[in-house]
């Protein structure tokens, strides 16, 4: 189907796009060929900067259907009665790598998941591990400055990974899956997802909860090896964006079952850790995963640039009934993500279709910057006025947080009875089955054992000891194998 003549971006129909205009057959080019002028200084400035993290990513619009009366934890309308529909749009991720990197490496997937109610979209930026490598934000630069290029030697460095892992104790229980098994997703499709951070539900009748999402893969847990990874790497760097797109096209739309996790909120201050801390997870022997909808991924994006690279999610993207809660990672990253998208993609990247809410309207008093497009017309830009503008509703979203009343200053996390950098590591240690402890430390041990310092080398060990004596044991004649 033809689309009619070639334009200019200004509409002109184009004559020649094959040839520049020239002062004569074979003579200069002139500056008056205002399509060649065009069209370089467009393709100069076809990108924009990529995300610092999870900046390699893939994405799909799907449904979430509700499956289960939640009404009585909370009041979010998207969530009001079984069999209702949200339109979604889900974003999966890795971590570390840039723009260009593979995708069957071992790092955390990103899952990062925008549901666009009638209230607003509501952003569930997650990740396919229930834990993290850090509990407060103020580490996180420091966290990934390890991650990327040493600033000297320009690569990855194992003895910056370890050297900041060894000295943060608290990294030994998202290490410890990292390297197990599911530390390299076969695909986007056979992974679980995670809120991972703790949330605040509340219902109709202001009670609070504190929640926790899972999201179960009905594909199955598929995961690849270090040495499989390794080959498919090298053979297709984008195994995985390949992967979902063309299961989409064949119809095999990939699901996922998701549940939460449900604390009252009188339950926090007493439980036997500090269940805001995201290096752990809550058991669900204290407190069981419920069935709450279905997730299914049934439509590809159109445009990469245009749907995938320009998405924005931020965790401070809220709708009445959800909320944030006292988890220090969560906190710094309800700002920093609106930040960077900010920047990234602009100050009016809310306005791109992938990320304006779809089934109600924004309205705000923001006005003007960099293609801003005229949306609000003549009408006035405050509030209140008297000219129908759009008003406050005098109801927050979340309830307020109770029992914080001490002085300021930098406080470390609260201390609750059984908190401890090492005990759920042990636990996920020892619920494994014995091949899979064998490749846990298989795994460990040769990242460990490329760390050039024999103390940073010790120190990593030293967590996994203090998590379980068989683990450290194991681990440090494995390294020390490799090291000779």
């Amino acid at each position: 189907m033809t689309q009619g003549p070639l334009t200019t971006e200004a509409g002109a129909p184009v004559a020649d796009n094959q040839n520049s205009e020239t002062a004569g057959v074979g003579g200069p080019v002139l500056v008056q060929d205002q399509l060649l002028l065009e069209k370089l200084a467009h393709f100069n400035r076809e990108r924009i900067p990529e995300r610092v993290v999870h900046a390699r990513g893939a994405g799909a619009y799907g449904t979430f259907t509700v499956t289960a009366d939640v009404t009585p934890y909370t009041r979010a309308a998207f969530l009001s009665e079984p069999g209702k529909q949200t339109e979604v749009f889900l974003r999966f991720s890795t971590v570390a790598g840039n723009l260009g990197a593979a995708d069957a490496v071992r790092d955390p997937r990103g899952f990062s998941l925008k549901f666009y109610t009638e209230e607003g979209n509501y952003d569930l930026v997650g990740n396919n591990t229930p834990v993290f490598f850090i509990r407060d934000a103020i580490k996180f630069p420091d966290f990934i400055h390890t991650q990327k290029r040493d600033p000297y030697t320009g690569s990855t460095e194992p003895d910056n990974v370890w050297d900041f892992w060894s000295l943060s104790p608290e990294s030994t229980h998202q290490v410890t899956w990292l390297f197990g098994d599911r530390g390299i997703p076969a695909s986007y499709r056979h992974m679980d997802g995670f809120g991972s951070h703790t949330f605040q539900w509340n219902n109709e009748a202001g009670e609070a909860f504190w929640v926790k999402y899972h999201f179960k893969t009905d594909q199955g847990i598929k995961c690849l090896t270090a040495e499989e990874a390794d080959v498919l790497a090298g053979k297709d760097p984008d195994s995985h964006q390949r992967d979902l797109r063309e299961a989409i096209e064949r119809g095999e739309f990939p699901s996922w079952t998701v549940g939460v996790q449900i604390m009252p909120a009188a339950d926090a201050a007493t439980y036997r850790f500090n269940p805001f801390d995201l290096t752990k997870v809550w058991p669900h022997a204290d407190y069981p995963v419920i069935e709450v909808g279905k997730l299914e991924l049934n439509r590809n994006p159109r445009n990469v640039f245009a749907e995938v690279e320009q998405s924005v999610f931020s965790p401070a993207h809220f709708v009445p009934g959800i909320g944030p809660s006292p988890d220090k990672m969560l906190q710094g990253r309800l700002f920093a993500y609106g930040d960077a998208h900010r920047y990234r993609v602009g100050i009016n990247a809310d306005h791109l279709p992938v990320n304006r809410p779809h089934a109600t309207e924004a309205r705000t008093n923001s006005r003007d910057g960099l293609l801003y497009d005229g949306r609000h017309g003549g009408a006035k830009n405050y509030e209140p006025n008297s000219f129908g503008g759009p008003h406050q509703t005098g109801r927050p979203l979340w309830q307020p947080f109770d029992g914080f009343t001490a002085g300021t200053g930098d406080h470390p996390t609260p201390a609750h009875a059984e908190d401890d950098d090492f005990v759920q590591a042990g636990s996920l240690y020892r619920l494994m089955t014995e091949e899979e402890k064998e490749r846990l430390v298989a795994n460990l041990a040769g990242a460990v054992s490329q760390v050039s310092r024999a103390d940073i080398a010790e120190r990593a060990i030293g967590n996994f000891r203090n998590a379980d004596a068989d683990f450290g044991k194991r681990l440090e004649a494995a390294v020390q194998a490799l090291r000779g």
